[in-house]
């Protein structure tokens, strides 16, 4: 019979459970995915939500009654099966998350063979299709179910992105929001020289503490408390499924994500000399200016998982940042990780013997950045047109890698379009001067709210 299925975005599947996503749409979007990609084995895992062992169920009845072999690493993060599809060397991967959304939510993000990811453009509009149609061809006969521990594999690879020796006894808040960032620290915490004050740590579906969103200002407090109270070195703090993790300095200061690229990008290319990163278009200086300081290239590249994964393969790139907190790894299939950019952090504090305020500090007044602010607007395209035409013609550079780039000798800006809501959304950044910064972020959002 067939549905209309409204969970599908534009790089994911994400919904409220039960009326947009529910078992019987996981059955069919498990069916839906071997009859698309046609493989013999599939890894699977599921978050901490009250709803993802369940669905996780239904979406592997799917996938054996299509035929394929279920590889079920059972509760992880996002990032554990996308480590598992490449080591177990499955077909495709699929894990059950809805990352940061609220606790009523859930949704799965699929990959290939080699944890390739699938979007809009690479085959999720495809098994939506099929999935609605819900016509299954009979694979004649179903597949299996193996439950796998990758766990430890996982750890040990984590471990090879630092030279342990060289790390110092470091005091850590480590924030998990409840989500699933916990057990990993736990698995970790005996291979590494820090102690953890841990907070939010137990995994818990409910939520207590509000969901697992360090973007969001008000759970920033707990993790800021605790470093301020065991006058920690560091604090860091993931979302639900840990593929972003967030930096708070040893005064509990919050370090926007823009800054933390230019850092990975930094620790990659003195251990890779010329080698290149990817970032987003939204902010861009630093990453540059750091680029070519340590001898590398800097490229840009249109925002979203999908674009950044597919450019790094591309390039040969090492790194890939985005200042939305998702940082890619060549060694790590290309794929984003909560749990390397911190062991990365951590490592280039002990061997420079700099506080974490250091390491940053030169670099936000280097370039003074608005953070990116969010207004809803009914008609984007009409208003970035209308910017376009205000600020184009006084531009050094105007670029449209992703929404409206606009570059001046000393201030430039980026506005873009969300992809899944009317939103515009604005990155202002500036050379030295955070006074322009704060004037220019101001006149733009003054025409942004007139419109």
């Amino acid at each position: 019979m067939k549905i209309d299925i409204s969970c599908f975005k534009a790089y994911d599947i994400r919904g409220r459970v039960p009326d947009q996503l529910n078992e019987d749409i996981a059955y069919r979007i498990g069916r839906a995915f071997v009859e698309f990609l046609k493989p013999k084995t599939v890894a699977v895992g599921y978050d901490i939500r009250l709803t993802s062992a369940a669905l996780c169920d239904a979406l592997t009845r799917g996938l054996t009654d299509g035929g394929a072999n279920v590889l079920n690493i059972g509760q992880c993060g996002t990032e554990e099966v996308y480590f598992a599809t490449s080591h177990l060397q499955a077909d495709g991967g699929i894990v059950v998350t809805a990352s940061h959304n609220p606790k009523d939510y859930n949704g799965m993000k699929l990959v290939r063979d080699n944890s390739k990811p699938i979007s809009g453009d690479t085959g999720l509009n495809d098994i939506r299709e099929i999935a609605e149609r819900g016509e299954f061809t009979d694979p004649g006969a179903r597949g299996s179910v193996e439950q796998i521990d990758t766990k430890q594999a996982y750890v040990e690879h984590l471990l090879g992105y630092v030279d342990l020796a060289s790390l110092k006894p470091l005091k850590i808040v480590s924030n998990a929001g409840n989500g699933g960032a916990g057990p990993i620290i736990d698995l970790l915490e005996s291979h590494l020289p820090f102690d953890f004050i841990k907070v939010h740590h137990e995994a818990d579906g409910n939520f207590p503490n509000g969901v697992p969103n360090p973007l969001m200002e008000e759970n920033r407090a707990p993790t800021i408390q605790a470093i301020r109270a065991s006058e920690a070195d560091l604090g860091i703090a993931w979302d639900g499924d840990f593929d972003r993790c967030f930096f708070f300095d040893e005064t509990g200061r919050f370090i926007e994500g823009y800054y933390i690229v230019g850092l990975l990008a930094q620790a990659f290319l003195e251990k890779n000399p010329g080698a290149r990163v990817v970032h987003d278009p939204r902010l861009t200086w630093n990453t540059i200016e750091i680029a070519g300081q340590f001898g590398g290239e800097a490229i840009r590249c249109k925002t979203g998982h999908a674009f950044i994964k597919e450019r790094m393969r591309a390039e040969d790139a090492m790194y890939g940042g985005e200042m939305s907190a998702h940082h890619y790894f060549k060694d790590f299939f290309y794929c984003d990780s909560g749990m390397v950019p911190w062991l990365l952090v951590v490592e280039m504090m002990s061997k420079s013997g700099k506080p974490m305020s250091e390491l940053v500090d030169e670099r936000m007044a280097a370039f003074p950045a608005s953070g990116e602010i969010n207004s809803s607007i009914e008609d984007p395209a009409a208003l970035i047109r209308e910017v376009e035409a205000r600020y184009a013609a006084e531009a050094t550079d105007v670029d449209h890698t992703d929404g409206l780039s606009v570059e001046f000798a000393d201030w430039r800006f980026n506005l873009r379009m969300s992809n899944t809501e009317p939103v515009v959304r604005l990155n202002v950044e500036s050379r030295k001067d955070v006074a322009l910064m704060r004037e220019k972020t101001s006149e733009l959002l003054e025409m942004i709210r007139n419109h």
